[in-house]
């Protein structure tokens, strides 16, 4: 089982989900895909994907921004591998400054984001990371987010820091193979 856990705001409908999910419909052994839509409460979103996480025992965790930050509190609660994308480090207080209305990407759905969840989100906060479970993938690029937190944040993790690209990965499809493989999912693996 692969779990896309997507980032503040998005969906999964995100161009990344969709690349996964297109990759192992290809590779077609089997491998299960979940992109859940989380609800904007972190505490909600925790409570749902420890849940699926329970589900699926050894399930992979591929996160994306937010999702990257959700994908660290599992991976660690649960002794999971986990691939980061451009992760948010201490989102609580990257999003303080966003208390208010929000509207999501993909469905438009508008809610108001508050300091409770801001609270909910510190809440999540993982103290030690175990290096082996991660792969980090942030790209110099980012527009939204500093990469130099995460690779602090990751350090002794497999990384790979890419020059350029953005902080949506519009260049992901390249990196599709070495976050499947990383996963324990390859086009050389027979089943």
């Amino acid at each position: 089982m692969l779990i896309y856990i997507h980032g503040f705001n998005s969906s999964p409908a995100s161009a990344k989900a969709q690349l996964l999910k297109a990759k192992l419909d290809v590779l077609g052994r089997g491998a299960e895909f979940a992109a859940p839509a989380l609800p904007h409460s972190p505490a909600q979103a925790a409570v749902s994907l420890d849940a699926l996480v329970g589900r699926h025992p050894g399930a992979a965790l591929v996160g994306s921004s937010l999702g990257g930050y959700y994908a660290t509190w599992l991976a660690e609660k649960h002794g999971l591998k986990a691939v980061l994308l451009n992760p948010a480090v201490r989102p609580y207080e990257l999003l303080a400054p966003l208390v208010g209305p929000q509207k999501k990407f993909h469905t438009g759905e508008e809610y108001d984001f508050t300091t409770q969840h801001v609270a909910e989100l510190r809440a999540l906060e993982v103290e030690r990371v175990t290096p082996a479970r991660y792969l980090l993938i942030v790209a110099k690029g980012d527009e939204v987010l500093d990469y130099r937190r995460a690779v602090e944040r990751y350090r002794g993790c497999r990384q790979l820091v890419i020059e350029g690209s953005d902080h949506g990965l519009s260049d992901f499809a390249e990196y599709l193979e070495t976050v499947l493989k990383f996963c324990g999912v390859s086009d050389s693996k027979k089943h």
